[in-house]
């Protein structure tokens, strides 16, 4: 299987959505994350309305020898109705055979590459034929467009139904101390059972742990991570970075941050190792009383 950094740099902010970086900034995150051992980036055809790939790979094309040390992860399925994609009337999925192909190759272009390293499906079609997206996925393997295939934010069964077409290789799935459901809704344990790469998205909670909302929850985990952020000597989101690097699947998160401090402090919670006890003191704040 493909060896990922253990921690990935989600682009979705670095431009349109987020802070507007500029080619210069790009490439300057990109080195500075390359350095500091993240090499791994995390895109999908729609960040920034269809312009994030293209930004990225303009930055890339001031220096291509960085290609060669990193590890591109895009996506494809979902069609935004947005000013540069004319033909979508409405936001919809698609996982018909010829938009992934014409997603990859256009991702591609983007991106400036001959190769996507991780090819996912974005979000589970209602309509989505398991045996016309492994045809794509063929296609894309045999001409070397793409090395390694899997999906996103799919269900169990629907990893199922994927699983008897072809073999999934990654699911990029919502999981956090915030969101428990994967834990125990059998998404983790398929990962387990069929040697599945997890990666999580909003492993600190999507910003929804802080604010001044009164949340009790909130209140009750940030409690729990504070005394073990003392102990470890951490911060509060290396802790709860620990809590899912705990897990027996293996799952790396997609930090979806801009800042290179953000980035290699979350490097440095792969570092931490909390105990079986403190891992259930944090599943107890989350979920709010004692396990059965």
């Amino acid at each position: 299987m493909l060896e990922l950094s253990p921690i990935i740099a989600g682009c979705m902010k670095w431009g349109q959505w987020g802070v507007k970086y500029s080619t210069a900034q790009y490439l300057q995150l990109i080195e500075d994350c390359i350095v500091n051992k993240i090499t791994t980036f995390d895109h999908a055809d729609i960040y920034g309305d269809y312009t994030v790939e293209e930004e990225f790979g303009n930055a890339l094309k001031q220096k291509p020898h960085l290609r060669q040390q990193m590890q591109l992860i895009t996506k494809c399925g979902i069609r935004r109705s947005t000013p540069n994609r004319f033909e979508n009337k409405i936001h919809s999925y698609d996982t018909s055979r010829k938009h992934i192909i014409t997603s990859a190759e256009r991702s591609l272009q983007n991106l400036g590459t001959d190769y996507i390293d991780v090819f996912l499906i974005h979000r589970p079609d209602p309509l989505m034929n398991p045996h016309e997206i492994v045809e794509a996925f063929s296609d894309l393997k045999k001409e070397g467009k793409a090395l390694h295939f899997g999906v996103s934010n799919f269900t169990p069964s629907q990893m199922d139904m994927m699983m008897a077409a072809f073999k999934v290789e990654f699911n990029q799935l919502e999981v956090s101390v915030l969101h428990l459901d994967p834990f125990h809704d059998g998404t983790l344990d398929k990962c387990i059972q069929h040697n599945i790469k997890p990666m999580s998205w909003g492993p600190l909670g999507s910003g929804k742990l802080y604010g001044d909302n009164g949340d009790e929850r909130n209140k009750r985990i940030l409690s729990i991570a504070n005394v073990l952020a003392e102990k470890y000597s951490a911060s509060i989101e290396q802790i709860l970075l620990a809590f899912l690097f705990k897990h027996p699947s293996g799952i790396i998160p997609v930090i979806g941050s801009t800042k290179i401090e953000r980035l290699t402090s979350a490097y440095d919670a792969t570092k931490i190792h909390i105990e079986r006890e403190e891992w259930f003191m944090l599943w107890r704040a989350s979920k709010g009383h004692e396990i059965p």
